[in-house]
């Protein structure tokens, strides 16, 4: 049986109004981790307009120095997760590697909103071991679910509750302040 092209049409606008609401819904579920797992030492904002790539920018309370991160979400019960593969494309026009630019690729189980597996990534480091593909000029990112798999991006895999001393590690030590060491 096949689906009327009118259906097929709305069906693929469905999908990808759902895949947009999904997304910034995983990126919330990201900041708000973080911020309660680091006991609000870390702060976050997100991004009014995403044309740079830039979903979430961290900061330590009361520091100057930011982070910024590209989070990529897929949902656990989506293909090809279950086969084992999380697949993933960076569009050419959104990824700028720099050194304050980190991407966070995520796996969620929809059924409990937590986070499977992820994986932190320096962009430049991104930018050095993914590919290129396609005519629109996509870097994939292609890589196992499974915790004993060794493939390229295997040291890149961090346990979720691990996420926010990363993050904290890639901001930096926290600047002393000028005003002393001790309360007023």
């Amino acid at each position: 049986m096949s689906i009327p092209p009118e259906d097929h049409h709305s069906a693929v606008i469905t999908r990808h109004s759902d895949a947009g609401r999904m997304g910034k819904a995983v990126e919330h579920l990201v900041a708000a981790s973080c911020i309660i797992t680091s006991r609000a030492e870390l702060n976050v904002s997100t991004s009014l307009v995403d044309d740079e790539g830039v979903d979430l920018v961290f900061f330590r309370r009361g520091g100057t120095t930011t982070l910024a991160v590209q989070v990529k979400s897929r949902m656990t019960d989506a293909s090809p997760l279950p086969r084992g593969r999380y697949q993933a494309a960076v569009r050419h026009q959104t990824f700028r590697s720099r050194r304050d630019l980190y991407m966070l690729f995520v796996a969620v189980d929809p059924s409990s909103a937590t986070i499977t597996v992820c994986w932190w990534i320096p962009s430049e480091e991104f930018e050095r071991i993914a590919h290129q593909r396609g005519a629109r000029l996509r870097w994939s990112f292609v890589a196992a679910m499974s915790r004993t798999a060794n493939d390229q991006w295997s040291s890149y895999r961090v346990d979720w509750g691990e996420l926010p001393t990363r993050i904290l590690s890639a901001l930096g030590a926290p600047k002393a302040s000028a005003g002393g060491t001790g309360p007023l």
